[in-house]
């Protein structure tokens, strides 16, 4: 019997586990809103649909594990706005259910660890559309939901490189700031060993080991490139965009010990330096 699962926003994470699911068998069925993007999810092997198509409750009555990647805006989260009636009434036959969150949603802690068990207190407005719809997932009765709160992401084609060759990257001291990483391999494989272990109610943050100052990620990625350190410059003196000062506005390092521990997970990538030096021979 072939496992199915139904993938709503599949972009760069849920593609990382396709990689992995693919091989063994797994039949993907991935939801985008840009139709250019319908040949080429066909392409990698997916079965696409655009959002809102009407075969989308066919699609929830083959799938066996549905994930959840796209992001909340304003209105809410768009997959449970419009769907959340089909996940009530296919609930009992799901095994997984995966929603992509954030560690946003801890807020604040003045650089201090954090874990699953840490009190949400999301400080920024994205921080808070995520706990909101973390909630809403969780207010379902039987849904066999799983949350990974994602820290921030990199990998291929995401990195800091490109800033680096093109004399656009800056060093931006913030003192005392760190933030945790994670590489899209190392989601992907985390994914993967929740599907084959569900535990319903489970929440596991998805980070690396080291949480690190952005400024030293700059410097190793200028270092591998043989290239001159980008420039440094102070926080306050710079003109970030609102997205880019809201990551500054919260403070934390984010404990993985539960991946490890419950899901048995080998990190690919357990630092920024090991995932850096593979983009780069990559």
């Amino acid at each position: 019997m072939h496992k199915y699962l139904l993938s709503f926003g599949h972009g760069y994470s849920a593609q990382a586990l396709a990689c992995n699911l693919l091989p063994l068998g797994w039949k993907i069925i991935g939801t985008t809103r840009d139709k250019k993007k319908l040949l080429k999810l066909r392409e990698t092997g997916i079965q696409p649909y655009l959002w809102g198509d009407s075969g989308i409750e066919e699609a929830f009555s083959k799938a066996t594990a549905v994930l959840i990647s796209a992001g909340p805006n304003e209105e809410g989260d768009p997959v449970f706005l419009r769907y959340n009636k089909l996940f009530k009434k296919y609930a009992a036959k799901l095994d997984w259910v995966g929603y992509l969150s954030t560690t946003g949603v801890y807020g604040d802690f003045n650089g201090q660890w954090v874990d699953e068990k840490t009190p949400l207190n999301p400080q920024t407005k994205r921080g808070q559309l995520r706990l909101t719809a973390e909630q809403g997932w969780q207010s379902i009765s039987g849904l066999p939901l799983h949350i990974f709160r994602l820290a921030g992401i990199y990998g291929p084609g995401r990195g800091p490189f490109r800033k680096v060759r093109n004399g656009t990257a800056k060093r931006i001291i913030k003192r005392g700031q760190v933030f945790s990483r994670t590489h899209v391999d190392d989601i992907a494989q985390v994914l993967l060993a929740s599907l084959n272990s569900p535990n319903p109610g489970r929440v596991y943050n998805v980070c690396d080991n080291d949480p690190a100052p952005p400024q030293d990620v700059i410097s190793y990625a200028a270092e591998l490139l043989g290239l001159p350190l980008p420039p440094i410059v102070n926080f306050d003196d710079t003109d970030l965009s609102p997205m880019a000062r809201s990551f500054y506005a919260e403070n934390k390092k984010v404990d993985n010990t539960r991946i490890k521990s419950e899901l048995g997970v080998a990190l690919l990538y357990p630092n920024y330096k090991a995932g850096l030096k593979s983009m780069l021979q990559d």
